[in-house]
């Protein structure tokens, strides 16, 4: 019985230490190598840096167009990728309930500029009479305060029609900045809004670039002001483009760069710096991209 019970421990022994073996084979059977990454990562270019993410915006920034009041479009002056100067129209809103009241305000004012003609004759026929008893001085003040009301009439009816006119222009929707057009939103027949998410019209001079550069809380501190930076686009690491500071926004604000959607929550919050840089000019920067950026910190 002991010789039976010795030799059921050393098997059982065996037994645990051989399926100890066969688990760590076949895990290691398993387990894959780590691939490389499809993409080679930017090399840090300084000693010391720091990372941060970026998005590519025209020079001053994005301008998003407007409309000044809810309109059908009656008509697109531009299309993407236009260059425009500054007063260049872009798109015109229906104007002809306006248009419409073009016609009697003109005859308003010829009606206004008829009768104050006719009381100034009036007035200069009574002032040449030589007797004096042929009309009384309040009669003559009573006209002369008539061509006072006429004249008074006759600008009102103008600043109306200046009014109108003015109205007119403004439905013609101009540049405010030369750029060029990024995006558009709007085609003719289409009716915009004034609470629309989507600007009918995205402009911005892409000449030059700036990157908005996020740097995280954690190490906001360690920028400082007009320290070197270089970026890389996101997925070509062989490019490196130097960057010239231009100013640290002085609000640390919610980290947004993810789906972009309302609804989203983060509890990131980041320090925006701003750099400036040449558009490469061959079409490997656009405004919206995403760049990997290093910024220098100096021990």
């Amino acid at each position: 019985m002991l010789i039976l019970r010795k030799l059921s421990f050393w098997l059982a022994l065996v037994g645990i230490c051989a399926a100890g073996l066969l688990i760590v084979r076949l895990r290691a059977s398993l387990v894959e190598p780590v691939p490389p990454p499809p993409v080679t990562p930017a090399p840090k270019p300084y000693a010391q840096s720091l990372g941060a993410a970026g998005i590519v915006e025209a020079l001053r920034e994005n301008t998003l167009v407007g409309t000044p009041s809810p309109g059908l479009v009656t008509a697109v002056h531009v299309k993407v990728w236009d260059k425009v100067e500054a007063g260049a129209p872009l798109f015109t809103l229906d104007s002809r309930d306006l248009q419409a009241a073009l016609g009697p305000q003109r005859a308003q004012i010829t009606v206004a500029e008829a009768n104050l003609q006719r009381l100034r004759d009036q007035l200069s026929r009574l002032e040449a009479v030589s007797d004096a008893r042929a009309i009384s001085t309040e009669d003559l003040k009573l006209r002369r305060s008539d061509i006072v009301v006429a004249q008074a009439q006759l600008d009102a009816a103008r600043a109306t029609l200046a009014q109108t006119q003015a109205l007119i222009e403004r439905l013609v929707v101009r540049a405010p900045i030369a750029g060029t057009v990024l995006q558009l939103n709007t085609r003719a027949g289409e009716y915009l809004g004034l609470a629309t998410q989507t600007p009918p019209l995205v402009l911005g001079a892409i000449d030059q670039l700036q990157v908005r550069a996020e740097v995280d809380e954690q190490i906001a501190p360690r920028v400082r002001p007009g320290a070197r930076a270089s970026a890389c686009v996101k997925g070509d690491a062989s490019h490196p483009i130097p960057l010239e500071f231009v100013r640290i926004e002085p609000y640390i604000v919610p980290k947004r760069s993810l789906t972009g959607a309302s609804i989203e929550r983060v509890d990131t919050r980041v320090l925006q710096v701003i750099f400036r840089f040449a558009n490469p000019g061959d079409n490997r920067v656009y405004v919206g991209q995403q760049m990997d950026i290093y910024i220098e910190e100096k021990p």
